[in-house]
Order: structure tokens, then C-alpha cells, then sequence
């Protein structure tokens, strides 16, 4: 799992082919702190990271289309993702449009003696559930940490192109 707000944030979980997504959800929000009852979806997704087919915390019903979107009880992990780099995007603050992005990274059979879902490694603090903070300098981007050291040169008119 990474997040587009926070480069250095990294999550690694094993969990179960047969887990639903309302299962799933609630391991996220339990592991990352958030309110499980908040609005969210999930969503599958393209090599791009477009989104595809939604499954949602709450049944919307079905419009009789292709891509309605589905209860997330209702459809297993093992039904939606079948091999190595598919993706789902988490959608954990619908109304910001900001998510999590998971990947499938391999698949092995699940040891008898471990208990799933779990996690099996944490970098970083997860991105507030309410708030988006991009200014902080531990959750901002690597990118802005490099630019950074480049914003003495902004505005500086005295500069000669000529040398």
C-alpha cells in the first residue's frame, strides 16, 4: 500500500484470497486508525491507476449496468484480484478524492500457524483521515524535499543570463 501524499509511507500486508472487501476495510482502518464507519470505496484499476469497477461500504443497488458499483461484502478479494501487479485503489476520503493504492505483489499459501489478515511492514505515518497534510516535511513528497534547497534562486532578477 502507498499513498500519493506521502512517498515515504509504505505498507506490506498478507492477507487472505477468500477476505471480503468489507472485511478488508475494516483491517485498514483498524490498522491505520481511521473511522471504519466514514464513507469509502474501492475500486479496481488499470496499470495507470484508472479507476475501474467500484465497490462500495454501502449498497447502492443495482442500475442493471456493467459497473454498478458493488457491495464491498460481496465480493472477495480472490474474485477481484488473480495475479501479480493487479491493482486496487482505497478511496478513504471520498469527498478530498484522496486513496491508497495497493498492489498485489505475490501470492503463497497461507502458513497454518500465522493469523491473517496482517500487517508485515510499516514506514511512515498513514495520511490523516480528515485532513490532508502536504506542507508537513516528514509525510511531504521527496520531490519537495529536493526542490526545496532551490527556492533561494526564486525571484532573484539579478541574475545575468548572459554568463
Amino acid at each position: 500500500m502507498l499513498s500519493d501524499e506521502n512517498d515515504h509511507f509504505l505498507r506490506d500486508y498478507e492477507v487472505p484470497y477468500d477476505m471480503n472487501l468489507l472485511e478488508l476495510h475494516r483491517f485498514l482502518c483498524d490498522n491505520l486508525g481511521y473511522d471504519e464507519q466514514n464513507m469509502a470505496s474501492f475500486f479496481n484499476s488499470d496499470k495507470q491507476w484508472n479507476k475501474l469497477q467500484e465497490y462500495t461500504l454501502l449498497d447502492m443497488g443495482d442500475d442493471g449496468s456493467d459497473l454498478a458499483p458493488r457491495p464491498m461484502e460481496s465480493v472477495t478479494l480472490g474474485q477481484i484480484i488473480h495475479k501479480n501487479n493487479d491493482r486496487l485503489i482505497y478511496v478513504f476520503d471520498p469527498f478530498g478524492d484522496r486513496a491508497l493504492y495497493l498492489e498485489l505483489t505475490a501470492s503463497t499459501k497461507e502458513e497454518p500457524h500465522i493469523k491473517y489478515p496482517r500487517l508485515v511492514k510499516a514506514e511512515a505515518e498513514a495520511p490523516n483521515q480528515f485532513e490532508a497534510d502536504m506542507t508537513s516535511q516528514e509525510s511531504g513528497s521527496m520531490f519537495d524535499e529536493a526542490m526545496g534547497e532551490f527556492s533561494d534562486f526564486e525571484g532573484d532578477d539579478t541574475y545575468d543570463d548572459e554568463y
